[in-house]
């Protein structure tokens, strides 16, 4: 980052002689032609006070004053936790008084006997103070990074269990009942009294086992599509919009722009559960007919995912405003999902008007 001071230069001046302002004013024209400064002068702590209130590049105190001192002035920065530097400029000024008054947080001093070096240190000070406030910028993006790391930590291991849950929940309630009518039946045949009941309770068992393998595939197809290794992201998007979408009477298209690597990462199978988690969005909520999925692969391997409806639309800011709840989590562990991998996404949306989710992973 280039740092350098402003074309034009605002310069607070703490000096009670009219004329030494001119002399200073005079100097950094002839010592720097090429740059603008404005001079406004004060001479009493009221005065400096209010001049406060406007924005400077630097102030310029005079030492000897009968009213005010840089002490005084100094002060009144710390007070109002101001970092505008502050420039001692006077006409003598001993070696001990220099070391004290750069103690108490001068940034410099000069004698008005060498005014001619005055631009390059207004510029060296305009400098580290610039210099200053980057780092001040860069210790609070840092702070926001950390917190925000610890938050999506913990929102990581809730996903996770929230995912654990779902999982738990189709086994047991879905292909643990079906395994069970299985042992129930093929238990019942070994007990039939004839053969006939016997075969009878062996093809209910029988067509009980073919459910079992279909639930089986589609936990995982949920998990991971088959066809997101075999046939790559464009085929296992298409089959996974087509799963929900038919048995919901939803027509759908699905496009892509841009060449699909050969090697998909880990961001490609995010990419299917976003597309999944938002049509059944959309078929729980969305009243929508129509669901178009547009797909498009960028350079250095990322991916854009881009899903629209045509349905009712929401509220975006009452939903999601309050923070993660039983209404939202659907749409919260979406985002959080897309920020896993170091994407981010998107959400528009308003009453009526259907829903557009874009996530770049």
């Amino acid at each position: 980052m280039s740092l350098s001071p402003p074309a034009t230069i605002r310069l607070l001046c703490v000096e009670d002689n009219p004329d030494d302002l001119e002399l200073m004013a005079i100097a950094l024209e002839r010592a720097d032609p090429h740059r603008r400064y404005e001079l406004q002068r004060v001479d009493d702590a009221n005065a400096f006070g209010q001049a406060l209130q406007q924005d400077f590049d630097a102030i310029l105190c005079d030492f000897n004053m009968p009213r005010f001192s840089p002490y005084a002035a100094l002060q009144i920065l710390v007070a109002r936790r101001c970092g505008t530097p502050l420039v001692v400029v006077t006409r003598a000024i001993g070696e001990e008084a220099a070391v004290h008054v750069l103690r108490c947080g001068a940034k410099d001093y000069l004698t008005k006997d060498k005014l001619g070096t005055l631009p390059q240190i207004i510029d060296r000070v305009i400098g580290e103070r610039q210099r200053v406030l980057e780092q001040e910028r860069m210790a609070r993006e840092l702070e926001a990074a950390y917190l925000r790391l610890k938050e999506l930590s913990a929102r990581v291991v809730v996903a996770q269990e929230r995912e654990r849950t779902l999982i738990s929940r189709e086994l047991h309630d879905q292909l643990g009942q079906t395994l069970t009518g299985m042992v129930i039946h093929l238990r019942a045949a070994d007990r039939a009294p004839d053969p006939q009941a016997a075969r009878k309770h062996t093809e209910t068992a029988m067509e009980m086992a073919q459910g079992a393998v279909q639930q089986v595939k589609t936990l995982s197809f949920s998990l991971r599509p088959a066809q997101l290794d075999l046939l790559g992201l464009v085929a296992a998007v298409q089959s996974a919009v087509q799963r929900i979408a038919e048995p919901a009477g939803l027509a759908f298209t699905v496009s892509s722009r841009g060449t699909e690597p050969k090697l998909l990462g880990e961001t490609a199978s995010v990419a299917v559960r976003l597309v999944q988690e938002a049509l059944t969005n959309t078929v729980r909520h969305g009243e929508a007919t129509l669901i178009s999925v547009r797909l498009r692969f960028l350079d250095q391997g990322r991916i854009s995912v881009l899903v629209v409806d045509d349905g009712v639309g929401f509220d975006k800011a009452a939903l999601m405003g309050p923070g993660p709840s039983e209404r939202n989590v659907g749409l919260y562990g979406m985002t959080e999902r897309t920020e896993l991998v170091g994407g981010r996404l998107h959400l528009r949306t308003r009453p009526g008007r259907g829903v557009a989710i874009r996530a770049v992973l």
